[in-house]
């Protein structure tokens, strides 16, 4: 079985307190986008994961798509399988990729094996495997809180929009990015925020990690300020970085200050 797990994009990000676990709460509009990897599972006499395209770092067993074979194989009766990932999406990119990997392996081998799974059984392997792998599993427009795992509806279509994703070769961890927040409770909701004309949002609409990370990472800010320039109606970081996306109304050339970045342009 061939899949195309595709990233996401934070419209807003408000980081509201510190959980007694050591995570923290979140309130944020996970998107998905067209941008994705490459992952093919077949059958086969014994298990084995190989990729190709951005290096993975990490040992095997570390790997998200081994992972969730194996959390799902504990439970479920499970023939051996031959996994490849081609990596396209860069890794430390505020972009999901690889949460999104394991949870289209846990789509694909419910699927390919018939084995029944609810989307909120899916939903629960996948929350064992980090906070943003749950909402793979539905992979639309999703409001999210708590760790970004617990999801409601949100009545938001960007559908004809354009989108550009800068990425400047630069990797943040997500230990590092939480480093530097402070967590805060909004005046007013992420969700009422986003209720309104999209050409207001750039007042209102907050990724709380630009906060500390545009300081120690200043060309972050400057890309976001050339999308506004290039005609974006909307430019922000996406997740705890380092991509930033601009929204357009219209298909744009891309400025030529990018051209040392990884950048992708699609439709929303």
């Amino acid at each position: 079985m061939l899949t195309f797990p595709s990233c996401k994009i934070n419209l807003g990000l408000r980081i509201t307190e510190k959980r007694s676990d050591g995570f923290h709460n979140l309130q944020s509009c996970f998107y998905p986008v067209s941008w994705g990897d490459v992952l093919e599972i077949i059958p086969a006499d014994k298990f084995s994961f190989s990729s190709s395209g951005l290096l993975i770092p990490g040992d095997l067993q570390g790997n998200l798509c081994v992972r969730a074979y194996s959390l799902l194989k504990a439970d479920v009766d499970l023939p051996p399988v031959q996994m490849h990932l081609h990596k396209l999406v860069p890794i430390g990119a505020g972009l999901g990729g690889g949460s999104a990997d394991a949870a289209f392996v846990l789509r694909s081998l419910n699927e390919q094996f018939g084995l029944g799974l609810s989307v909120s059984q899916l939903e629960d392997y996948a929350r064992q495997l980090g906070s943003d792998c749950a909402f793979f599993i539905q992979n639309r427009p999703l409001y999210c809180v708590e760790k970004g795992d617990v999801f409601s509806e949100i009545p938001l279509d960007l559908t004809g929009y354009h989108i550009v994703l800068v990425y400047p070769n630069l990797a943040i961890s997500t230990a590092e990015a939480y480093a530097g927040v402070r967590p805060r409770q909004p005046e007013i909701s992420l969700s009422e925020q986003l209720q309104m004309p999209i050409d207001s949002w750039r007042d209102t609409v907050h990724n709380d990690f630009e906060d500390s990370l545009f300081p120690r990472y200043p060309v972050l800010a400057q890309i976001k300020q050339q999308l506004y320039e290039a005609g974006a109606v909307y430019a922000s970081m996406s997740g705890s970085g380092s991509t930033v996306y601009g929204i357009f109304n219209t298909p744009i050339v891309t400025p030529n200050q990018f051209s040392a970045y990884r950048v992708w342009k699609g439709e929303l």
